[in-house]
């Protein structure tokens, strides 16, 4: 089962590398993870999706509770959460196929923030089955590179628990 965990943290050189390791050295798989700055640029936020049953991932909070750098975990995947991801994707655009490829971009909200005689580069937000979906549709015209951000995530109606 995945699991969505929201990590404070220092934000300090070392602080990331150390968690990760953490997860590299008792055999715990990380699927995604994104970390930035909060309002305050001495804590960063690192969301993390992994998979486990509630052991393992009861396991995983207390390993990360030892590291001195970790100020606060929380399994927000407990409670009702918002998630996003985003994706750019650079998609064939000849002469045939910019206005469908323009309609399917509009239909998904998203936006083309590139252009080449070639190609659109189109960035889309959305949760990973709106991702997918897009995704599979733009196969057959021809997508020729994605990069993509990982999960983030934040609890409905408040701060962290």
């Amino acid at each position: 089962m995945k699991h969505t965990l929201s990590v404070l943290l220092r934000n300090q050189p070392g602080v990331l590398s150390r968690v990760t390791g953490l997860f590299s050295g008792r055999g715990f798989n990380i699927e995604s993870l994104c970390v930035a700055e909060t309002l305050d640029p001495k804590v960063s936020c690192l969301t993390l999706i992994t998979s486990g049953d509630n052991n393992v991932i009861e396991q995983i909070t207390k390993q990360l509770h030892k590291l001195i750098d970790v100020l606060k975990v929380v399994d927000i995947g407990d409670g009702d959460f918002v998630e996003r991801e985003m994706v750019l994707i650079r998609v064939s655009a000849e002469a045939a196929t910019r206005a469908e490829v323009l309609r399917i971009i509009d239909i998904f909200r998203g936006k083309v923030v590139d252009v080449s005689p070639k190609s659109y580069v189109v960035e889309v937000t959305g949760s990973h089955a709106k991702i997918e979906a897009v995704i599979n549709i733009l196969k057959p015209i021809g997508i020729k590179e994605i990069v993509r951000t990982g999960k983030i995530a934040i609890a409905r109606g408040g701060a962290h628990k």
